[in-house]
């Protein structure tokens, strides 16, 4: 597991006003860690690079 403490968590441009209902990533080179705005210390999914990749193309093609 990455150290998360000065991970840089941002929303997406697309998210609700204030951000409060979507998720948040930080990029730590080389995963992707994905967390719930809602629960900023929740739990925290890490994807390696293809996984990240494939999760934001099922995204875009479902959002379409």
């Amino acid at each position: 597991m990455p150290d998360l403490s000065r991970a840089y968590w941002r929303t997406s441009s697309h998210s609700s006003q204030g951000g409060q209902d979507c998720v948040e990533v930080a990029g730590l080179a080389p995963v992707v860690a994905v967390r719930d705005s809602k629960d900023p210390d929740g739990p925290k999914l890490i994807l390696d690079a293809a996984a990240w990749s494939s999760l934001t193309r099922l995204v875009r093609s479902s959002a379409g």
